[in-house]
């Protein structure tokens, strides 16, 4: 019997890897392949960001951090490194995950991957719930991927695909506007402040994929 392969998304909130602490200094968003260790110990960073020199200066003074390069094409930069820091991530692909990317953002990390199994699942939730600050944040079928993960494909967070669906839906982004920031934010349960945040982010991230 085939088993069912199920997509799953992890938030990390304590992380202490180089990437989400570099997130923590400077405002960008990091999109990482699965890092991969090493037979010396060694981890094999590579990822890629918006060119930007702060996170260059940032990455380069990290002591953890080994030969790092970085190449430079149509306004992003690509990096790969060594690090000496081990990854949070590792203690869940032991418990099963297959690891497809991670995007780091103000110091934390999403890991979107998948298992085969309800009870491979099981075996890495156990394995999150031995790392401080990891929770699985959603999980479904893999093939129904196209239809319901907008967030995952286009880069933007759970949270902000829900301020843009619910102002969508609101006519927020009507001509006449039919709905104002407090009403979406209202519907949403959350300040005016905060829905507007979370609208400017997930336009920011968009517009940066659809134009860069």
């Amino acid at each position: 019997m085939i088993e069912e392969c199920l997509a799953v998304e992890f938030q990390v909130t304590d992380d202490d890897c180089p990437l989400a602490d570099a997130t923590r200094d400077v405002d960008v968003q990091i999109n990482a392949l699965p890092p991969q260790l090493r037979d010396d110990g060694y981890v094999l960073l590579q990822f890629s960001s918006p060119t930007n020199e702060a996170l260059r200066e940032t990455l380069d003074a990290d002591d953890r951090i080994r030969y790092l390069h970085v190449a430079t094409a149509d306004g992003r930069d690509t990096y790969r490194c060594l690090s000496k820091h081990p990854c949070i991530v590792h203690t869940l692909i032991s418990g099963g995950l297959i690891v497809e990317n991670l995007r780091y953002r103000d110091g934390r990390a999403a890991i979107f991957g998948a298992v085969v199994g309800r009870d491979v699942l099981k075996g890495v939730m156990e394995r999150a719930g031995q790392a401080v600050g990891v929770r699985l944040e959603r999980v479904y079928p893999l093939q129904s991927e196209a239809e319901e993960v907008p967030s995952q494909q286009w880069n933007v967070t759970p949270r902000q695909e829900e301020c843009i669906r619910a102002a969508l839906e609101l006519g927020y982004f009507s001509i006449p506007r039919e709905a104002t920031a407090s009403d979406v934010a209202d519907e949403l349960g959350i300040s005016k402040s905060a829905f507007l945040e979370r609208l400017h982010r997930a336009e920011a991230s968009l517009f940066e994929q659809i134009f860069m």
